[in-house]
């Protein structure tokens, strides 16, 4: 049967048509997938850029809060907009105050006047801010700057704190230790001058007087060298340069040889030593140190314990533990309590005359303090009125 041309082209067309048809939906189909595979591509780049704008806010933040010094950023209306975990400490601040006015958050009229100069001149630096109440001032060292938009307005201001207390304490304990240096070198040395004039105005002639002002040079003298021993001592102590050679020490015939050094001291005292270390107590140890650390306490007990009174060791191992504690106690009068906090601070005397008059530097005990420390140990005082002092040490 043959196709009549009407039919022939209506086919024709029809099927041009569905060709057609078929060629723009596969090439819309093929342009719906390409958006689609655009659209996950921007949309895995986006989730890509926000990973790495979290991690870095995460790297920021473990950044600031990791900080020894505090952070504050205020926004240009002057409300915190941040704070870091060493800024709250420094304030006390335990609730979140973010949106809150400085003077609000912080109740710090002197951080509020250095924000609001750094807003204006642009910057502040090493402004100096005392911070009252706790168990001790602090001193804070503030910088801040001010933060500038593109058109010039200031969009807030960040603050930078910086603990200075220990600078501070550093540095006047640098003064108090010239001070009292001074002060121990100038009295021998006044005394040793003032013999020496006296003897070449004419002492020296006479026998009996010249060896009264020779016997104070020479006691003098003596002074200085321990004075400045001691000093050396410790300064080597305090900067890690003083080696500790460990070796076995047998702990009982150690003291009795430290003993032997100060049996004429006490028999002019009339003080029984007594050594109450066991028989077969061994510490590991520096044997010289702990000739310093024995030889310091025995005469301290010695000088200020009771005349005619006892100086008393002892050593016992410590239970559960691979250390051995030794003990160097008086019978005296013992330590007032206000004092007790303070026997290893170079230079601090109980009584200051007292101390002198024996020939005493002061430095004694925070040798003591240092030597034991080196060896990883620490050092205590047990004391009560009128029921001697006990120096305890490991």
């Amino acid at each position: 049967m043959s196709i009549s041309p009407l039919v022939a082209a209506v086919l024709g067309a029809g099927i041009s048509a569905v060709i057609a048809t078929l060629f723009l939906r596969g090439r819309w189909l093929r342009e719906a997938r390409e958006a689609a595979s655009l659209r996950d591509q921007l949309a895995q780049e986006r989730s890509s850029r926000a990973e790495s704008q979290a991690a870095e806010n995460a790297r920021q933040q473990a950044l600031f809060e990791n900080m020894l010094e505090g952070v504050l950023l205020l926004d240009a209306s002057g409300r915190v907009q941040f704070t870091n975990t060493a800024c709250r400490r420094f304030f006390d601040l335990e609730a979140d105050v973010r949106g809150r006015t400085l003077l609000e958050a912080f109740r710090c009229n002197d951080l509020s006047a250095m924000a609001a100069e750094a807003g204006k001149a642009g910057r502040v630096n090493g402004k100096e801010l005392e911070l009252e109440g706790g168990s001790e001032a602090r001193l804070l060292q503030v910088n801040a700057v001010a933060l500038v938009g593109p058109e010039g307005r200031v969009d807030g201001v960040l603050m930078v704190l910086h603990d200075a207390t220990r600078l501070r304490q550093l540095e006047r304990t640098r003064r108090e230790f010239v001070a009292n240096v001074s002060h121990e070198l100038r009295t021998p040395l006044s005394l040793i001058k003032g013999s020496v004039e006296t003897l070449l105005d004419g002492a020296v002639s006479q026998p009996a007087i010249a060896s009264k002002f020779l016997d104070i040079i020479d006691r003098h003298c003596d002074r200085l060298t321990y004075l400045i021993e001691d000093l050396l001592t410790l300064s080597r102590l305090e900067s890690g340069q003083l080696a500790i050679n460990y070796d076995t020490v047998p702990l009982r015939g150690h003291v009795t040889e430290v003993f032997h050094d100060f049996h004429r001291k006490a028999e002019d005292r009339g003080v029984q030593l007594i050594n109450d270390v066991p028989v077969g107590l061994h510490a590991r140890a520096d044997s010289d140190r702990l000739d310093q650390v024995l030889s310091n306490l025995i005469d301290n007990a010695i000088k200020y314990g009771r005349p005619g009174g006892t100086v008393r060791i002892e050593g016992r191992e410590i239970p559960g533990s691979d250390l051995i504690e030794m003990a160097v106690a008086d019978d005296g009068p013992g330590i007032p309590t206000e004092a007790a906090e303070r026997v290893f601070e170079r230079f601090y005397r109980v009584d200051t005359a007292r101390s002198r008059e024996q020939g005493g530097t002061g430095l004694g005990l925070s040798i003591v303090k240092h030597i034991i420390q080196a060896h990883g140990g620490e050092v205590r005082l047990e004391t009560a009125p009128a029921k001697g002092a006990a120096f305890r040490f490991t």
